[in-house]
């Protein structure tokens, strides 16, 4: 089952999944806040995969504006997968990161940053030492506005990357799709397990500011 596949599955190759949706704690380990809409009113959703979720979620709770993290699977088939098999590579999943976050804090723009700086976009099914296409970088929209600047910031960062002397950027955009929460014992797991593994590393190239969006 912990096969390190580096394809999407076939249809025939998918796991069938099940109906039962994965419990969700009550709470925010870091900040006892809710995982989970409803969210208070005025606050955004942004999704982003960029490897191993553990420390990509910390990343994000770290930042002042956002409200709450949790981690899941996105972009997937396979309904309400486990972690064991999203790591089999056949359930089309990518280990994800859910942020609520307050745009009169911090803009969508800024997380876009943060993701680019955060990862390395351009190694397709991996990050690392991690391999597999649970491992794949994304960035999944909530509205056209956000589509729009995603596609914006990888056009801005691939200029940067390119004269830096990387390559083409494998990450796939898309129209959020639904997500599904992770096992208890993922969420916050490096607050919860700070000496816990994270693989997590960027390039070095930072993102150019002033002309994500648009």
């Amino acid at each position: 089952m912990f096969g390190k596949s580096i394809r999407m599955p076939s249809p025939s190759e998918l796991l069938p999944g099940r109906d039962e949706r994965m419990p969700v704690p009550a709470q925010h380990f870091v900040s006892g806040r809710t995982l989970q809409p409803p969210f208070p009113a005025g606050l955004q959703l942004a999704l982003f995969g960029l490897g191993c979720f553990w420390g990509a979620e910390r990343v994000f709770w770290q930042l002042a504006g956002v409200y709450s993290t949790a981690v899941g699977y996105a972009a997937g088939t396979t309904p309400n997968p486990t972690y064991r098999e999203v790591c089999s590579g056949l359930t089309g999943h990518t280990e994800a990161v859910l942020v609520a976050f307050d745009p009169a804090v911090i803009a969508y723009d800024d997380l876009l940053r943060v993701f680019w700086e955060s990862h390395d976009p351009t190694q397709g099914m991996r990050q690392g030492n991690d391999v597999g296409s649970q491992y794949r970088s994304g960035i999944y929209a909530y509205s056209d506005e956000q589509l729009r600047s995603a596609e914006a910031s990888r056009d801005a960062f691939q200029h940067e990357l390119t004269k830096a002397g990387y390559g083409r950027i494998t990450t796939e955009i898309l129209p959020a799709p639904e997500f599904y929460y992770a096992e208890e014992y993922h969420q916050q797991y490096l607050a919860k397990n700070p000496g816990g593994y994270c693989g997590l590393g960027g390039t070095g190239v930072s993102c150019p500011a002033g002309v994500i969006g648009g």
